[in-house]
């Protein structure tokens, strides 16, 4: 079973507390009347799906119920850490900071 650390909480629960809620730093279009079928189509379903780092969003369901980011390596399904909703994508180096 999976730990994963809620930022909000400072607490490692159980996996089956939290939901996966996708794709992290999706940024909604400023004007989607504009967009074409085609464009409004990938902003809706198309997501990377990337071997080893993923950046993803979960909600604490049993827990605070709010939102966080987290970083997820894809092969090895670690957490490398976590992070409140709202907060800039951290870079490498400050994950494992955070991580410490």
């Amino acid at each position: 079973m999976l730990l994963i650390r809620c930022p909000y909480c400072r607490c490692e629960r159980p996996e089956v507390e939290f939901a996966y809620g996708g794709q992290a730093h999706i940024a909604r279009p400023e004007n989607p009347s504009v967009l074409s079928d085609d464009e409004w189509r990938d902003f809706l379903y198309i997501r990377d799906n990337p071997r080893g780092k993923h950046h993803e969003r979960w909600r604490h369901i049993h827990g605070c119920g709010r939102f966080f980011n987290a970083i997820r390596d894809t092969v090895t399904d670690k957490f490398l850490t976590t992070y409140e909703a709202g907060k800039p994508r951290p870079e490498d180096a400050e994950a494992e900071e955070i991580r410490a």
